[in-house]
């Protein structure tokens, strides 16, 4: 009898210059979680699933210090034809380029990459990131310091999104939905709803 194949790793990078971020990420994400059925039933009704994540997505993490490694890595893993499913991105990255600046670096080297900006601090308003960036579908905003449900959340959601597109059957695209996509949307709109209301006063007073 044949063992499994095993299952594909999504590729996921995380561009910070903390190192305690990059391992906070693998914790989340690359944990042994096959062994916690209780874990995996609570993630399943998390996302709306009919099974346990731990029979869904695994990842695998790839990390980059700064913007300007970060968006080697990402030509390079279009090289390999291994491209990533999703690039968590720090806003503040000093020396070199901020999140705001690798962003649109990183979509030019991929269109289809979502990028989670993740930020602790009021450098850009929501108005000045939406100006440099856009609205996008392949934008999304994670506050620090960020729960482990909402980094679940993301990257189980925008990796079934990226492998249904890559794979040409879309849900979304068909008028359709992602598993689980609904709750995330929510969860997201909300969030970000509350965290406007938290800056615009700190823009206003900057004005």
């Amino acid at each position: 009898m044949h063992d499994p194949a095993p299952k594909p790793k999504h590729r996921i990078l995380v561009i910070d210059d903390n190192p305690a971020i990059h391992e906070d990420f693998r914790k989340i994400l690359c944990q042994d979680r096959r062994s916690s059925s209780s874990l995996d039933a609570h993630e399943a009704e998390l996302f709306g699933l009919s099974q346990p994540l731990g029979d869904q997505s695994e990842f695998e993490i790839d990390s980059a210090y700064q913007g300007e490694a970060g968006l080697a890595r990402v030509y390079h893993a279009i090289q390999e034809e291994r491209p990533y499913v999703l690039a968590f991105v720090d806003v503040r990255m000093p020396p070199g380029w901020d999140g705001i600046q690798v962003t649109p670096k990183l979509w030019v080297a991929d269109p289809e990459l979502p990028v989670v900006i993740c930020t602790a601090y009021s450098d850009y308003s929501w108005e000045e990131m939406f100006a440099r960036l856009g609205t996008s579908d392949r934008m999304f905003i994670l506050k620090k310091p960020f729960d482990r449900e909402e980094v679940l959340q993301l990257a189980h959601t925008l990796t079934a999104r990226q492998r249904h597109r890559r794979s040409g059957s879309d849900p979304a695209a068909k008028g359709g939905e992602v598993p689980g996509a609904g709750r995330a949307s929510e969860a997201m709109g909300k969030r970000l709803n509350e965290e406007m209301a938290e800056l615009r006063p700190v823009s206003r007073a900057g004005s």
